[in-house]
């Protein structure tokens, strides 16, 4: 019981490392990215147009889509190797697999970037829509108030993304235009990655 004990203590400790060194890279390198990027909008640039915007003339801005295309490729594989500790941690496949998903599609972010077309944008869609998931599905293992934060945040994320597919730019939340938009999608996930890496790290030593 003590070895099993002292196991899962371990891999609460890295899960929470990982993902919590994948939110704050997430961010820094969007950042980084659009400091360096001319003429950029946080309102009307999409977050994927640090990396290229989309085809047929795809304009890619150096040293910002490397910068924003290595950050998402190493905070995906970060987010994946989190999904198996925190599955040895917790046992819960609707954790795993969508933190799993979640990573994928984070890391063919920064694979595939803008100028891919269809391939990046099915990548953007999975890490969004898995990441607003797996926030909730969290709230599983979560005690609270963090599992009612999770809830909330990746509700929001999954709301502003429905809302967008279904009402186009009559969603509540163009009024931040796309970027904005795009970013009360992402940037809410983040966060929960960050609150969650915190919380298994914590949550170990309780």
């Amino acid at each position: 019981m003590a070895d099993r004990s002292h196991s899962r203590m371990w891999y609460e400790n890295i899960a929470g490392a990982l993902l919590f060194s994948a939110g704050v890279l997430a961010f820094l390198g969007i950042i980084t990215a659009e400091t360096l990027y001319p003429g950029y909008s946080t309102s009307q640039n999409m977050i994927s147009d640090l990396g290229a915007t989309e085809p047929p003339n795809s304009i890619i801005m150096q040293p910002s889509s490397s910068i924003f295309s290595a950050a998402m490729a190493v905070c995906g594989l970060l987010i994946i190797a989190a999904s198996y500790c925190v599955h040895r941690t917790f046992r819960k496949q609707a954790v795993t697999f969508s933190l799993g998903l979640f990573g994928v599609g984070v890391l063919g972010v920064g694979i595939f970037n803008g100028s891919y077309g269809t391939i990046h944008g099915i990548f953007a869609l999975l890490a969004f829509v898995m990441g607003g998931t797996a926030a909730i599905a969290s709230s599983r293992v979560e005690r609270t108030p963090l599992s009612y934060f999770s809830g909330i945040l990746g509700g929001i994320a999954l709301l502003d993304l429905i809302l967008y597919y279904i009402m186009g730019e009559a969603s509540p939340f163009a009024v931040f235009g796309l970027g904005g938009l795009e970013r009360w999608i992402a940037y809410p996930i983040l966060l929960w990655v960050m609150g969650f890496g915190g919380y298994l790290m914590g949550y170990s030593r309780s």
